[in-house]
């Protein structure tokens, strides 16, 4: 059984990474490549040494370690996530899984047992993507996916991600290395919060993790004439009127096929109390768990805007900024984490049966899907809080975590070769 002293190292390890900020006041940020970056990765480094594990930083600037299997230069099982935020983040986002993963690692090694695969640990660099505003650039390296099209991104300072690369340490002409094929893989595991509510509504502290919803963004832009507020209304063309409208639209076509869509960013033009706007610039974040589904709704919304535009002489024009397939998890690693789930000292306590949830929010485990397979573990988070500085987590709740991520990569040995894998 694992020491509750163990789930309270890694929170204290959450404690320290969270000093790495480039925010004053305590608060956390810590994007791909820069020099907070940097100082985890050494941390992340460090500790995967301490456990045992050969360490090497990719060539997409991910923290890797391997412990070696019953032979050397077996397939590898990988463990993981990421330790980059969001800006004024929480703590546990992420790093939680690389930090239960370095664990785990280190759990194996000290028992002795002998794995006929592998074990890696893989700190990625970027999941959330605040720094260049394309996510899961870490992952996708890894999983072979990477655009040549992203060497033209820039930050907010106009820094380009090559720039940043070459100031970083890397050479971009050699980021194709950080990429690995299926035959030396034997699948993925991450472990993360929740980023909901579920599992804390139904005092629940773990979860397995079915699917991962794939999500389209778009930037859409609403366009008007912009007047003097004295303007009649049978003489106004309002972008911002048009662009409500369109909004509460997208929000009722969503609703109705049991999708997530959400509009976090709006900008009127010229923003002044009395002119009408004769701009509107919005987002749109629209998730499903079923790729068809969610692209039928795209072309509601597309249809709704239209006529809203056309019904108020407004024109309207949408660009995707970003997509991602929806990612199903294996049923043999969603099995191997029940199992695990069903292992560890909370088996039993609440319920016998591992609760299963789709998660709705993004994670490297869907950019590992082009690769290999992958299962998650989802970790209750007190009141689905995320992405904000009062993310929080329980010391007994890690600890369960930490036993079942480790019972799930001995059951991973029970089971039959994955597709793509050597095992």
């Amino acid at each position: 059984m694992m020491t509750v002293s163990t789930a309270a190292l890694i929170l204290d390890r959450c404690d320290e990474l969270a000093t790495h900020s480039a925010l004053p006041g305590g608060l956390i940020e810590r994007v791909y490549l820069s020099p907070e970056h940097a100082a985890v990765n050494a941390l992340a480094a460090d500790w995967m040494k301490q456990s045992g594990l050969t360490t090497w930083q990719d060539a997409a600037g991910n923290q890797c370690g391997r412990l070696e299997g019953a032979t050397p230069g077996l397939p590898a099982l990988l463990l993981g996530s990421h330790l980059d935020t969001v800006p004024c983040a929480g703590r546990y986002d992420g790093i939680l899984g690389v930090l239960l993963a370095i664990a785990v690692a280190d759990r194996v090694r000290v028992s002795g047992r002998v794995l006929p695969f592998a074990l890696e640990v893989v700190a990625f660099g970027d999941e959330e993507g605040t720094r260049f505003g394309t996510t899961l650039l870490g992952s996708r390296a890894l999983a072979g996916t990477w655009q040549p099209e992203w060497w033209r991104l820039r930050d907010a300072h106009g820094v380009t991600l090559h720039e940043a690369f070459l100031a970083f340490g890397l050479d971009p002409a050699r980021v194709a290395e950080a990429a690995r094929s299926p035959q030396d893989l034997v699948g993925y595991l991450e472990a993360h919060i929740e980023q909901g509510p579920v599992l804390d509504d139904s005092d629940q502290p773990l979860a397995v993790v079915t699917s991962i919803a794939g999500a389209r963004r778009f930037q859409i832009t609403i366009d008007g004439a912009a007047g003097h507020s004295g303007t009649p209304w049978s003489l106004r063309r309002d972008a911002l009127a048009g662009a409500s409208e369109a909004i509460l639209a997208i929000e009722d076509i969503a609703r109705r096929a049991n999708l997530i869509a959400t509009v976090g960013h709006l900008r009127v033009f010229p923003d002044a109390v009395n002119v009408i706007p004769g701009r509107a610039e919005f987002s749109l974040d629209l998730r499903g768990q079923f790729d068809a589904e969610r692209d039928s709704a795209w072309e509601g919304i597309e249809a709704a805007l239209s006529d809203i535009c056309s019904r108020r002489l407004l024109t309207v024009h949408s660009v995707q900024t970003h997509s991602a397939p929806a990612a199903h998890c294996s049923t043999r690693l969603r099995e191997a984490v029940a199992d695990g789930i069903r292992s560890s000292s909370v088996a039993g306590s609440v319920s016998t049966d591992a609760p299963s949830l789709l998660s709705m929010a993004g994670h490297d485990a869907m950019a590992v899907a082009a690769v290999t397979e992958i299962g998650m573990l989802f970790v209750r988070c007190a009141g689905g809080v995320s992405h904000h500085p009062d993310e929080s987590v329980t010391e007994a709740d890690v600890d369960a975590a930490l036993e079942a991520v480790e019972a799930a990569v001995l059951a991973v040995v029970d089971a039959q070769p994955f597709e793509g894998s050597a095992a």
